[in-house]
């Protein structure tokens, strides 16, 4: 069966009258008949009780029938429905984006995104810089938010903009602070200061550009860095330097995330980190282009 039969099926049934049912569809009569009943015999059974006087639906018609309405309307839809695929008002963007990303560019990013696309359904996944790149490369989700690695391109055909730079400041447990007779309020750590603490750090193949700009930071008075642990998450950091494990230096943003026993401090000479978007050029959607321009990177 067709969209064809289904629709002369609904008008007949509609109308109750072959002749009427023919005039709407702008055919003649026979043809209709032949077609319903073409459609009784693939059914194997009747759609219509006919008598000289009248034609009504069988009770097997009248039930099918809300049935066909609803796949002839899904049909009807499927042109507006490609329409807007076309344009980017429908379908799905996977997002990754790195824990830091939390407290600072993603939240106005999806906020706004969603503002001007509600239909789009949107998939989260957080990750590090590493693990983005090489889905990207692989395939898999549309468009990072990474920490990039200092290298002057991307690999592949992945392009990348940067959106934000933001310095650095330190977490400290407070009773550091307390130790030191720092007022949290107006203290600036000195670059002395922190060469002088355990340091808790992301691993360096995870955001080498991050561990390298730490270490620099440090390494600049002349002193050694002592790490005291590596984390992945920027949750876990600041859980870690709660604990008394060390300090840590993390983006500005981070003061958003308050967490008993951290305060966070300004650096003498503070480093700025960048945070910016990755995505592969050879799979676009229209999707992907509205999120990018939204954000202000061209496509």
């Amino acid at each position: 069966m067709d969209a064809r039969q289904l629709r002369h099926f609904v008008t007949v049934a509609e109308t109750l009258h072959f002749g009427r049912a023919a005039q709407r569809l702008s055919m003649t009569q026979p043809p209709l008949s032949q077609s319903i009943r073409a459609l009784e015999d693939e059914l194997g059974a009747r759609l219509f009780v006919r008598t000289r006087r009248s034609v009504a639906l069988s009770a097997f018609g009248e039930q099918w029938l809300p049935h066909v309405r609803a796949v002839l309307q899904g049909h009807d839809a499927l042109g507006a429905t490609a329409r807007r695929l076309l344009a980017g008002e429908l379908g799905r963007l996977e997002i990754s984006f790195v824990s830091t990303a939390d407290y600072s560019v993603l939240p106005e990013l999806v906020r706004r995104f969603r503002e001007g696309h509600p239909e789009v359904e949107l998939a989260l996944t957080e990750a590090t810089s590493d693990v983005q790149i090489a889905s990207l490369l692989d395939g898999r989700g549309d468009v990072g938010i990474i920490l990039p690695d200092g290298q002057e391109s991307m690999p592949g055909t992945l392009r990348y903009r940067r959106l934000e730079s933001e310095p650095l400041v330190a977490a400290v447990p407070e009773a550091w602070l307390e130790q030191r007779r720092l007022v949290p309020t107006r203290a600036r750590l000195a670059r002395s200061d922190v060469v002088a603490s355990p340091l808790v750090l992301f691993p360096r193949h995870v955001a080498p550009l991050f561990y390298d700009k730490v270490v620099a930071y440090c390494s600049a008075s002349g002193g050694q860095v002592a790490i005291a642990q590596h984390a992945i998450q920027m949750q876990t950091i600041v859980s870690l330097v709660s604990a008394g494990m060390g300090i840590a230096l993390v983006p500005a943003s981070l003061r958003r995330l308050a967490r008993s026993g951290v305060r966070y401090l300004d650096l003498q000479d503070a480093p700025s980190l960048e945070m910016g978007m990755v995505w592969r050029a050879d799979r676009m959607s229209p999707v992907l282009d509205n999120f990018l321009r939204m954000a202000g990177a061209p496509a």
